[in-house]
């Protein structure tokens, strides 16, 4: 992604922090949560793969067309799972996220000049979208001052803190990789 190197290298440590914590959620009980976590684990890795700097390395065209055709799967994926849960509607627009990014990297590697020709609007929605759910994530992580009615400890993979913290995490950083696109 363009962007100074610095920022992009904390984007790439961030992403695959979150995508190795994802992994480790699919050793759960739970079979949704297995299933959530391993989509998230995909994104969050392919996310830092697409947030190295681009000084450091440019890809070529062929591997953002690979990017696009990666999460394009990865969106029919969670297109067709959306309808027994809406909580994949949310992987849906990151899938379509990454694909519109990648795609777009892939039409124009080189910088580009937003200053004349303004945002386009899908990076606009997809901003806005962004923005929503960041903000959405944070609130769900403050504390609740009344008990969960369930007093049984949960594998720390399993606490919902954490998953709702790497969400929020893998939020941050899809509006930080959308803002230098």
């Amino acid at each position: 992604m363009h962007g100074p190197a610095s920022p992009g290298w904390l984007l790439v440590v961030l992403c695959a922090a979150t995508g190795a914590y994802c992994l480790l959620r699919m050793r759960s009980r739970v079979e949704e949560q297995r299933r959530t976590a391993g989509s998230e684990a995909l994104m969050g890795f392919g996310m830092a793969a697409m947030a190295v700097p681009a000084a450091v390395a440019t890809p070529p065209r062929w591997a953002w067309l690979a990017y696009t055709a990666v999460f394009g799967a990865t969106a029919l994926r969670a297109l067709w799972t959306a309808r027994t849960s809406p909580h994949h509607l949310h992987h849906l627009m990151g899938a379509f996220a990454m694909v519109y990014m990648a795609a777009v990297m892939a039409a124009s590697p080189g910088h580009h000049d937003h200053a004349t020709s303004g945002i386009p609007l899908i990076t606009g929605l997809l901003l806005l979208y962004f923005t929503g759910y960041v903000l959405r994530s944070g609130v769900r992580l403050l504390p609740v001052t009344a008990l969960s009615a369930s007093t049984r400890t949960l594998a720390w993979g399993d606490r919902p803190e954490l998953s709702q913290a790497c969400r929020l995490s893998m939020g941050i950083a899809m509006l930080a990789m959308l803002v230098t696109l």
